[in-house]
């Protein structure tokens, strides 16, 4: 496929206001001290004049995700100054979701998104960036950067920093999600613990995040669909020497949306959402791509809900056989097309608006028009073959979850399954009954008080999911939870139910033994004959886990899940 973006011929009308925000702080008298301090790092008086553009990231040393963004960075910031513009590279935090899962320290991931998207939007309001280039990679980081561009509404564009490539064991490829897999199969006694230290030790090979459509890739994705940042451009590796180019293309590339004075509010628009929405129920992507899009449509004030993203879904057909539900990784999808690919087949197909505008000056059909499908790929299904008539995302209502909550569906997945209610009030209790052979055929696991307030934090459940294929019941079982899952998860698991436990919601009234039926086709999560809401009058919420600090914080803040979990005043 093509891997540069012709940005030559990006043809942006000239805004009429061309006073920098960046004045503000660096000209005059009275900002002389404010250019000594600058001065001090290196700037010069020149570099003080010229647009000032932040280059965000959020190199960490705690997980492979990130660990090009230095790289990458440097070369945005080759990008912004041949175009005319002065860098200014700050970095941001992030949880690595794959090394905390299964842990308490799962609770932070989804706090970090938060906490990612506060503290860009602070740098940029404190030093008065006039435009921003946002280096994204593991899961939350995404989704952050875009919230802190669509509260900012200035220039910006956004680079997802590649998928790692494919491990290799014992001669096929591997990711991740196959290592929480085998942990279960190790339990079962049908792989041994050589075979699983063997596994651990490959499935990983360097930089870049996990190379299904899990979260990362999906939020790669959904970028490219939402218009910030350039088809083509986040479905490039990690490690692909195009990488580094793409990053100087798109440190020019906000000056040109700059000097258009084209913000996120032109682009972030409701066609925009529905897009990502199709893209996300096409590629059979993470259920987490639900949160962040709702949380995302409420910065920018357009009104998007669990019952749009149904409906969308149900439109869409499943195009990619990706994993976790499908058999090529995210790295197969770059050289079959990359994700330019699947948003054209979205448009061929009136799944999608191509007049949405995209962060190029372009409209979305403008910018698939040259996107070139490998002869021969399967990872994309032709249009008249689609590998599902809906898309994977379902949102499930019913007595256990009055405010909705949301479970992946792939080709492969069950779509109907009713039994007896295993009740856990903590991931951990959940795992180790798992492991220990507790779980049998038939049941419905139930994780509650696991939800943004009741965690808090809403952890993953790649652990126990995982553990569950691996002992070969991801067809015969069954969970529900108000917790949510990784975008490696496999089979019929309900995630996001909502009100949560700790507010009262239904979970909080089940008992072991009820019995739940989830139903896909008529969109259902109920218990049978029971009488929750009696049950619940008897019902006191438990003690916070966290008193203070910034879980405290959060739990005090976030909201619901069925609203995209977010905090606010």
């Amino acid at each position: 496929m093509e891997l540069t973006l012709p940005l030559t011929e990006v043809s942006l009308p000239a805004s009429t206001d061309r006073t920098l925000l960046s004045s503000g702080l660096y000209q005059g008298r009275s900002r002389a001290a404010a250019r000594a301090y600058l001065y001090g790092t290196g700037f010069s008086p020149d570099d003080l004049r010229r647009p000032i553009v932040g280059v965000a990231h959020a190199w960490i040393e705690t997980m492979p995700c990130n660990l090009n963004h230095r790289d990458l960075a440097g070369k945005a910031k080759e990008g912004v100054r041949r175009a005319g513009g002065t860098p200014m590279e700050l970095n941001t935090i992030a949880i690595g979701d794959g090394v905390t899962m299964g842990t308490e320290g799962m609770k932070t991931s989804l706090v970090s998104r938060e906490v990612i998207a506060d503290s860009i939007e602070l740098v940029a309001r404190g030093h008065m960036f006039d435009a921003l280039v946002c280096i994204v990679g593991c899961d939350k980081t995404v989704p952050a950067a875009a919230m802190a561009l669509a509260r900012l509404d200035r220039p910006g564009v956004v680079l997802y920093s590649g998928s790692i490539m494919p491990g290799r064991f014992r001669g096929r490829d591997v990711a991740m999600g196959e290592v929480f897999e085998a942990i279960g199969a190790v339990s079962a006694g049908t792989m041994t613990e050589d075979d699983l230290a063997e596994l651990e030790l490959v499935a990983c090979p360097g930089p870049g995040a996990c190379g299904g459509q899990f979260t990362a890739n999906t939020m790669s994705m959904v970028m490219e669909a939402l218009g910030l940042s350039p088809v083509g451009f986040n479905s490039i590796p990690a490690t692909d020497p195009a990488k580094s180019v793409v990053a100087g293309q798109v440190g020019e590339l906000v000056l040109t949306a700059l000097e258009a004075d084209l913000r996120p509010s032109q682009i972030l628009t409701r066609p925009a959402f529905e897009n990502a929405v199709a893209a996300v129920a096409a590629s059979g992507g993470s259920t987490n791509a639900v949160l962040h899009l709702l949380a995302l449509a409420r910065e920018v004030g357009v009104d998007l809900a669990l019952a749009d993203i149904d409906r969308v879904s149900r439109r869409t057909p499943l195009l990619c056989d990706l994993l976790p539900g499908g058999r090529y990784t995210s790295v197969d999808l770059h050289r079959a097309g990359g994700i330019g690919l699947v948003l054209r087949r979205l448009l061929e197909g009136g799944y999608a608006d191509g007049t949405a505008l995209t962060v190029t000056g372009r409209t979305l059909a403008e910018d698939v028009a040259a996107v070139t499908e490998t002869p021969g790929q399967d990872v994309v299904a032709a249009l008249d073959r689609p590998l599902a008539a809906e898309g994977g995302l379902v949102v499930l209502y019913g007595n256990l979850a009055p405010e909705g909550s949301v479970v992946k569906i792939t080709a492969h997945t069950l779509t109907s399954h009713r039994g007896p209610a295993r009740v856990f009030d903590r991931e951990e209790d959940a795992y180790d009954a798992v492991v220990a052979g507790r779980i049998v055929a038939g049941d419905v696991v139930v994780i509650r008080y696991e939800g943004p307030r009741g965690g808090p934090g809403m952890r993953e459940m790649l652990a126990v999911t995982g553990a569950l294929v691996g002992q070969g019941l991801g067809r015969s079982v069954a969970l529900v939870t108000d917790g949510r899952f990784s975008g490696a998860t496999n089979g019929l698991m309900v995630g996001h139910a909502a009100p949560e436990a700790a507010m009262g919601g239904p979970l909080a009234g089940l008992r072991d033994g009820d019995i739940i039926r989830i139903d896909v086709g008529d969109r259902t999560v109920q218990a049978e004959g029971v009488d929750l809401p009696g049950r619940l009058g008897e019902w006191s919420a438990p003690k916070p886990a966290y008193p203070h600090g910034v879980l405290a914080k959060y739990a005090a803040q976030v909201g619901s899940a069925s609203e995209g979990a977010v905090t606010g005043p």
